[in-house]
């Protein structure tokens, strides 16, 4: 059988290289007084170095020395230190092969080690069978084979053995998870999920390669075509229970191979392993799909806001020889007020004859005017991304499985009345009390819906962010209770600097000095109270 090559040489090193810095030698290579009692057994100063070298090799890396391996100096003179020998004690050790073999068989029975053969072999590679399910890479899979042969005392195989062994367990898991997903499907799942290979979008590409062509936009016509995708795979339900106890992994890995073939090479693949992929592309490709336009949303709430700023800004800009101007003719009316005031002169007059009454009117209005322009805020300009928003924010309500703490119930409420297009009711309890939304929404004609709009779809941008709402399949936009680990796991697991208890973190605080703010704590936190 070929050699099946899976680790790189740097990764072989790792794994079954013998340790020749300080830490590791400490920790693998420190003789105890029993081992210097076997050791002691041996007539010869290069038999004990030798019998003490090959005892190290097999606890760490759990190998055999190869015949003619060049051992590092550092070891040599790590294990002569303690045996109080030279490390050229080793050079005219095994120079009878049977020696080697000797101190191999006498190790074996002193300490119980065993060769990788007979029922062990059997029981290490039905063990590595199911590890191969969960293991990551490669490397991973190799040195969880490595580790299991260092607890049970059995002795490595050859590198090539193992790779061979770790590639096959690989080879036969992949297949057994292709088989437990595809077997979950119905006949009818399999049949739209085939159709997926035929049907043609615009007569130039199939409805499989079209689905996989999405990306992040930032403008409205970007999340209309992430929708049309999304509106498409919703009609492909495929239950999250057909990958039940398959890894995360696992579903990526699927996932990547199924993006880098087209529709005539998944024709090609076995049954199984084409409704496998073809399952989880669906799956995956509609939480990536849901993900892709919360972001683009962001994007877009962002794209208003910044236009909205540069748009005052540009105001306050333009505003300022109008406001000059103002200055220049409020400071001449009052110098001529000043004037007569100081000459005892009729104060009417000043005013008739600089500005004039007419004139002072129009530049009270003037200055009104640019009061409100320099007092301005960019909420005062977000109204004109209305249009922007309406062009696929109900659609995107309607299609989004959005779910949140109680704190943001009042949100999902208003996004409700925008999502069936009932927003003659606007509710504003969705805002903070101290918010500056409520001066301009005050402000609006009676009606007039626009900014209200706006100021839910804003709202809605912070609430993915903190964590207030998420969606019912996501990756990125889920519900945080779900990757929070769980307390009990946490004290089995975890050291933290602080106790679990609260009672116990109080009592271990100083006392206070003079008077102390009281302290409150709640049993249970939503998601949303986390995010705030």
């Amino acid at each position: 059988m070929a050699h099946r090559t899976i680790l790189t040489p740097k990764q072989r090193e790792v794994l079954f290289g013998l340790p020749a810095d300080e830490t590791r030698l400490l920790k693998h290579y420190t003789l105890s007084d029993k081992d210097l009692d076997h050791i002691g057994q041996r007539r010869r100063p290069r038999n004990r170095l030798g019998f003490a070298l090959q005892l190290c090799a097999l606890r760490y890396p759990g190998r055999a020395l190869l015949p003619g391996e060049v051992i590092q100096v550092e070891i040599t003179d790590f294990l002569a230190a303690q045996l109080g020998l030279k490390d050229a004690d080793l050079d005219a050790y095994a120079s009878r092969e049977e020696t080697r073999h000797e101190h191999m068989a006498s190790l074996r029975q002193l300490y119980g080690y065993r060769t990788f053969s007979g029922r062990g072999a059997r029981d290490l590679k039905l063990w590595l069978d199911g590890q191969a399910e969960h293991a990551v890479s490669n490397e991973d899979i190799a040195r969880r084979f490595v580790e299991e042969c260092r607890r049970t005392l059995t002795i490595l195989p050859a590198i090539s053995t193992i790779e061979r062994l770790c590639a096959d367990a690989l080879v036969a898991a992949e297949k057994r998870i292709e088989t437990r997903i595809a077997d979950r499907l119905s006949d009818d799942e399999c049949a739209v999920l085939d159709d997926l290979l035929s049907e043609m979008i615009e007569d130039r590409l199939t409805r499989f390669v079209w689905l996989r062509k999405f990306e992040i936009g930032n403008n409205s016509a970007a999340a209309r075509r992430l929708l049309d995708r999304l509106d498409n795979l919703r009609q492909i339900d495929v239950s999250p229970d057909v990958f039940h106890g398959v890894p995360d992994h696992r579903i990526t890995r699927l996932r990547r191979q199924g993006e880098r073939y087209f529709a005539d090479g998944l024709r090609d693949l076995p049954d199984d392993r084409r409704h496998a992929i073809l399952a989880v592309c669906v799956s995956e490709w509609r939480r990536a799909i849901a993900d892709a336009v919360v972001e683009t949303h962001d994007r877009i709430v962002g794209r208003t806001w910044r236009e909205a700023a540069r748009l005052c800004d540009d105001r306050m800009v333009g505003a300022q020889p109008a406001v000059r101007q103002t200055l220049r003719s409020f400071r001449d009316m009052g110098t001529a007020l000043l004037e007569a005031k100081n000459d005892d002169a009729s104060l009417e007059d000043a005013i008739s004859s600089s500005p004039g009454w007419t004139d002072l009117q129009a530049l009270v209005a003037v200055a009104a005017r640019l009061t409100d322009t320099l007092s301005s805020d960019p909420i005062a300009h977000v109204v004109q991304g209305h249009k922007r928003f309406r062009r696929y924010a109900p659609r995107m309500l309607r299609l989004l499985e959005i779910d949140g703490a109680d704190v943001a119930k009042p949100l999902l409420d208003a996004a409700e009345l925008i999502r069936s297009d009932r927003a003659h009711n606007r509710p504003t309890d969705f805002l903070r009390r101290t918010s500056k939304w409520h001066r301009h929404l005050k402000s609006q004609i009676v009606g007039d819906g626009r900014l209200w709009e706006v100021a839910v779809m804003f709202h809605l941008r912070d609430a993915f962010r903190s964590g207030d709402i998420w969606l019912e399949r996501s990756r990125r936009y889920g519900d945080l209770k779900q990757v929070l680990v769980p307390a009990q796991a946490t004290e089995a697991n975890a050291r933290l600097a602080v106790p679990f208890d609260p009672e116990d973190w109080l009592a271990d605080r100083p006392p206070c000095q003079g008077s102390c703010p009281p302290l409150y704590f709640s049993s249970t936190f939503s998601a949303g109270q986390i995010g705030r």
